[in-house]
């Protein structure tokens, strides 16, 4: 049990040290599609937040087919081997929430905790933000320290994340 509390207490650490992530998202003609997304965390839903332009061909992709991953990953480290570097791939339902909404009002405002610099991008009509409710991960502490997390081992690392 004490590996597990310190790998969920590396979980925390990870998600709340790194503010972008890889999504990956499946086009229309089936092909993996891989972008970059600032994110931040909701703690009282358990779920990650990100904001997206309609324009963006992720986003068509996750309303289409809202099966979606994350990766996010601690930055390289001169002079340490970046094949031990801690990393989660994220698994999760990604939703496109109605403006204005409770939910959204909650998503927009950790959100723009995290990234003040982002307000007049939610004034812009093209722009959303998804909710993705987190169903597992595959965490990567160190070379060799791997282990797969189900959803409520990740609900436990994101609400006390903050």
């Amino acid at each position: 049990m004490s590996d597990e509390t310190g790998m969920i207490r590396e979980l925390r650490a990870l998600i709340a040290s790194q503010r972008v992530a890889a999504l990956g998202t499946i086009g229309d003609d089936g092909g993996a599609f891989v972008s970059m997304v600032p994110f931040a965390l909701e703690p009282v839903l358990g779920c990650l937040v990100i904001h997206v332009s309609g324009l963006a061909a992720h986003t068509g992709n996750l309303q289409a087919r809202p099966k979606i991953s994350l990766l996010v990953m601690q930055a390289e480290v001169p002079d340490e081997p970046v094949h031990a570097l801690p990393r989660v791939t994220l698994e999760g339902l990604a939703t496109v929430l109605e403006p204005r909404g409770q939910t959204w009002q909650s998503c927009r405002a950790v959100y723009l905790q995290r990234f003040p610099e982002a307000a007049p991008m939610t004034q812009l009509g093209d722009f959303r933000f998804v909710a993705v409710e987190v169903k597992g991960a595959r965490q990567v502490s160190g070379f060799g320290v791997a282990r797969s997390i189900g959803e409520e081992g990740v609900k436990r690392a994101f609400v006390q994340a903050i």
